[in-house]
Order: structure tokens, then sequence, then C-alpha cells
């Protein structure tokens, strides 16, 4: 029935209770929301193995000491201050990553001798060190969030900011590998955000983190068109004011991130004192009380993680999905331009399909939490991804036009942004503990971006202006992620059957983590389909 049926439920018994003489006045005190006793850490303790008590009235509304209106303030505090920030530090994050695919039309490789080869490397190289380094997701559990994500922003701002005085092939590469280290701490932010949200409320703040990536793209063509407009007279080449006006504000952005990152529910500043009791009680039955941020890793559970056969079901969907998700913002200016459209026309033709998917990766992330459904969305744009793909391979076979070719990019965006988001998700949902998540993140992470090492590779300018076979691997990549899905659900079906067999019950979410009933009486985890 959810948080907000326990709540009226609980204060229905609390009543009951009352009318029958028996008045606790603790009880009263607690549920007050302008009341703070001392005993705040007494109410919020969880319950522990060596520690039984009665099921009492005190003790059940010692467990329900919140209002739905107060959990929905909270909420919406963390959407307004924390979910937003963090989306307009990945927009950043996205918007210094991809722009190099419009300074490349711009100039780049021109002034710097790139041919396809080599711009291919400056590329990949970007995603070598993404890779190598994505076990700093796991970093999020151990070092304060507002130390961590300062540095990381502040240096990958720092490093795009550079790439505006690059002189050479090699000095853009070590850039581009420096970036890719800055940038890989960032991933696990999804993670994070776990710390704050029950998981049927994470699929949509993923997407509206997920979400900023296409809004940056939508948004760095057009800023990117207006600077190489302006910049085409300058004293300066577009292509280095691109970088520099694109990679600055980052760094400004690292000094309020110090500021505004809460380490946890307890350190939000926004929030004052009996928000943040809120905030700890609404979560005790996703969190394992010794599992709080900052307190370290469990290392059997890392291990456990690493050998579970969906941490790679997962890993490798994520896998396929970036084959097409990181190919597209690169190349997508040269497509369009390919496809015989202006400098400026195919700067301002790339904006208008990631706005689409920005819209479209929110209604997604929603509907997937309201239905609490994570396949059947994974396989439903995975499909219109490959249908979008494929459309562009074989357009001119039929003899479709340019404008065909370009409403195909639709549905292959839109597609392929809302599968990174479910499947992030999906990932984080279905993990146990906090050591669990963090070690399952950072195996997605680091197989599923390997993917880009393939998908940057698929458009080489001898393939132009059709890209037919690279579109046709895009495609069969992404049908691939539909049948993994089909797979992942099918196997998690069976895992909640065979729970349901043995103990006559799914629990909710994450119950095993905080209950106190042991052996064959815990009620086991219920995986999300």
């Amino acid at each position: 029935m959810g948080e907000v049926g326990e709540s009226f439920k609980m204060q229905r018994r609390g009543r009951d209770v009352e009318k029958g003489g028996v008045r606790d006045k603790e009880e009263g005190e607690g549920l007050d929301g302008d009341e703070e006793d001392d005993d705040d850490e007494d109410e919020d303790d969880y319950p522990t193995p060596g520690r039984r008590r009665a099921a009492s009235v005190s003790t059940v509304q010692s467990y329900q000491l919140y209002t739905p209106d107060e959990e929905r303030a909270v909420v919406r505090k963390f959407d307004r201050k924390l979910v937003l920030f963090v989306a307009l530090l990945y927009m950043l994050s996205f918007l210094d990553r991809s722009n190099i695919g419009n300074a490349k039309i711009a100039g780049l490789d021109l002034d710097l001798d790139l041919d396809s080869s080599r711009y291919e490397w400056v590329i990949t190289a970007f995603y070598i060190a993404y890779i190598c380094f994505e076990w700093m997701s796991v970093l999020w559990k151990i070092v304060p969030a507002h130390i961590y994500v300062t540095v990381i922003v502040l240096s990958w701002g720092v490093v795009a900011s550079l790439q505006s005085v690059a002189t050479s092939f090699a000095g853009l590469l070590v850039l581009r590998t420096l970036l890719g280290i800055g940038e890989a701490g960032f991933t696990g932010i999804p993670f994070y955000l776990s710390f704050f949200f029950k998981r049927e409320e994470l699929a949509l703040r993923t997407g509206f983190f997920i979400s900023a990536a296409p809004l940056a793209t939508s948004f760095a063509s057009t800023l990117a068109w207006v600077i190489v407009k302006l910049g085409s007279n300058g004293p300066i080449a577009p292509w280095r004011l691109l970088f520099l006006l694109e990679g600055f504000p980052s760094v400004l952005v690292a000094v309020i991130a110090w500021h505004t990152i809460p380490d946890g529910p307890d350190s939000a500043h926004y929030l004052t004192r009996r928000e943040k009791k809120v905030a700890r009680l609404r979560l005790r039955k996703d969190k394992d009380p010794n599992s709080a941020p900052g307190k370290g890793l469990n290392l059997r559970e890392m291990l456990s993680t690493i050998i579970d056969p969906k941490s790679y079901l997962t890993a490798f969907m994520f896998f396929f999905t970036n084959m097409a998700f990181s190919s597209m913002p690169v190349f997508l200016p040269t497509i369009i331009h390919e496809m015989g459209h202006t400098v400026l026309i195919s700067q301002a033709l790339s904006a208008p399909p990631y706005l689409m998917s920005f819209f479209v990766v929110i209604l997604t992330a929603y509907l997937s939490d309201r239905l609490r459904n994570r396949s059947y969305f994974v396989i439903f744009h995975a499909l219109l991804s490959a249908s979008g793909y494929a459309f562009m391979a074989v357009a001119n076979h039929y003899g479709l036009g340019t404008w065909w070719r370009y409403a195909a990019i639709y549905p292959a965006a839109i597609g392929f942004f809302s599968v990174i988001t479910i499947i992030i998700t999906w990932t984080i949902n279905n993990q146990e503990s906090e050591s669990k998540q963090g070690t399952g993140f950072a195996m997605l992470q680091l197989i599923g971006q390997c993917g880009p090492l393939v998908g940057t590779r698929l458009y080489p300018e001898e393939e132009a202006p059709l890209y037919i076979k690279g579109m046709t691997i895009c495609s069969c990549a992404m049908v691939v992620v539909a049948l993994l899905s089909l797979v992942l659900r099918l196997y998690l079906g069976r895992l909640n059957g065979r729970a349901k067999h043995e103990y006559g019950l799914v629990g909710e979410a994450g119950e095993e983590l905080v209950g106190e009933k042991r052996g064959k009486h815990r009620r086991p985890f219920e995986y999300m389909l």
C-alpha cells in the first residue's frame, strides 16, 4: 500500500487506542511537527537483531512519526534543491564532453590537422580514461559528497577550458584523457540520489538527471551556432572560443557545489531539524542502519554482487545502449552536415531531437515509477530507437530524401536516452544494500562504458554521407538491449516466485535489511521487474 497508506493505518491505530483510554504523551509529541524533544536519536533508532520489543502502539508510532504532508514537503525540497542542481552539473558535464563534435565542424580538425583516424582517437581517449576510472563510483559511499563533487566538477571545468589552447593532436589527446578521468567520478549520481529517495521514486529523479544530457546537447548545438557565428570574424578561432565559453562555467559552479551538496539527509542545510528527521524515517525500510554514507563498504556484499548474474545483464544492456548513445551526440552535426546542409544549419538542426528527448525521458521516468515497472519501458524504447536507426540505414535504398533521414533521428535519440535512464535506475533498485548498489553501479559503468569504444568508431569519413554500416550496427545493438531486458525480467520474476514459494510472501523494498525477523521467517527482498 506504500508509505502513505501505512501512515494512515498507523495514525488510525493510534486514535483507536486513545479512545480506549490509553494515550502516550511521547507519541503525541512525536507527531507534532513543531515540537522537538531530546529523544530524537532514540526515536530514530533502527531495530537490531539483539533488541526485541513488544509491538505496542508506542513502538509502532515511533516508526511513523510523520504525516504524508510532511513527507511530501521533504521530497519537494530535495527535488528543488538537490535534483535540479545535480542535473545542472550533469548538463555541464555532458556539454564539456560532447562539444567536440561541434568544434570539429567549426574548424578544429583543420587547425590541428585531425584526419578521421586521429579524431576517433581523440574521442576514444576520453572513453578509455572514463572506463578505467569508473571504480570511483564507490567513492560516493566513502568520501563526503560536498568535497567529492566540488573536486571533480572543478577538475573537469579546468581541463575543458584548457582545450581552447590546444595546439596539437598530442596536446588535445592528453586533455581529453584528463577530462575523462574527471567526469568518470560523476557517473555515480543516481547512486548518490538513492541516499535521499525511495526506490519507487528513483526513476523520475534519475530521469531529471539523465534528461540533462539531451537538454545539454540541444543547448550545446544552439550555443555552438551562436559562438561560431560570433567568432567567425573574431581574433580567436571559433572552436577555441567554443571550448572556453562552454568549459569555464563548470569552474564557477564548483564553488557553489561546496555549499549546496549535502553529504546525506542529516546535512541538508535547507531542511529544518524536523524535516531532517522525517527524511531519515521515510527511508528506514530501504536503508540498512549500518550502511550510512561515509561508513565504508561491506566486502562480502561487494563480492556477492560481482558474481551476481543480474549485475552482468544490466551491464551488457548498458554496453549496447552506449554504442548508440555515445556516438550520436559526437557525430550528429557531421551527419547532418553530410546530408547537404551548411555548418550553421547543421548546428541548429542538431538541437530539436534532443529537446524532444528531454520531455519524453521525464514522462517515461514518471510512468515507470508510477507503474513500478522497468522492463516494459526498456523494451519499448529500445525497439523505438532500433527502428529509428534502421530507417536511417534503409532510407536511401528506398529513395527517401534527407529530411526523412533527419526525422528518423528523433525516435533513435528518444529511445536510447530513455533506455539509459531506466537501466541505471533498475540496477540500483535491484541491489539490496548500499554496498551492493555501489558495486553494481560501478560494474554497470565499467562494462557499459566500453560501448562508446565501439560506438565512436562507427562513422568513419569514408562512409559518409549515409553511414549505413554505423546505423545498422546501432539498430542491432538496441534490439539486443530489448532481448536482454526480457531475459532479465524473466530471471527476476523467477527469483520473486521462488521467494514467494519459500516464504509465502514477498516483502516490500529493502525490508530484509531492517526487519527483525530472521531465518525462514524473514521477509525476502522484492525485485522490481
